[in-house]
């Protein structure tokens, strides 16, 4: 992609990979102008969400950003907080994540999944209002649906590597899990 063509991607809408009744919707703070660009959930090359969800045991092989919609087949899929494309997060406002909260939190209560996962403690913050929210499992619930703040997949997220990320997924697959289905 040129900087030209991603430039053009800036603002576009990515559609959600979801259905009702989802194991797991992962949710992540907005489209990068390389999954505008293409159409493709965590598109951009450096970002670990498509590593990770293979090494935390997710899917059986790692799925490439054009096979997204294979996800539905193991109960997974993918939103975002903020559907707007940018380059970068921070040209997003704090308003802006607390509307998105607002629309996923109905998207939520319409889809049912069993648990939101958002990648992105920060984003999520913001999004719900929760300033003390930690990596891990929520209290809050939107309905049934209870959520897991993941960390952030993208390369900028030095503070966690491809090990310790795959770790904390693996956390949340195991309490998604935890009625004995598998993939």
């Amino acid at each position: 992609m040129t900087p030209a063509e991603l430039e053009a991607a800036r603002d576009r809408l990515v559609p959600d990979v979801a259905a009702d009744g989802l194991r797991v919707l992962f949710c992540g703070i907005n489209p990068g102008l390389m999954t505008a660009a293409t159409g493709h959930h965590f598109a951009r090359p450096g970002n670990r969400f498509w590593p990770v969800l293979h090494a935390s045991g997710f899917t059986p092989r790692r799925l490439q950003p054009s096979e997204q919609q294979e996800l539905l087949g193991y109960g997974l899929g993918i939103t975002n907080v903020v559907a707007r494309a940018s380059a970068r997060a921070d040209e997003l406002s704090d308003e802006e994540y607390r509307e998105g909260g607002r629309i996923l939190a109905e998207k939520v209560a319409r889809l049912r999944p069993r648990w939101l996962a958002v990648a992105g403690v920060t984003a999520y913050r913001v999004a719900f209002g929760d300033k003390r929210a930690k990596i891990g499992p929520q209290q809050r619930t939107i309905g049934t649906t209870r959520i897991w703040a993941l960390p952030n997949p993208s390369g900028l997220n030095a503070h966690w590597t491809l090990a310790t990320m795959a770790e904390e997924y693996g956390r949340l697959r195991t309490a998604a899990y935890a009625d004995g289905d598998d993939v």
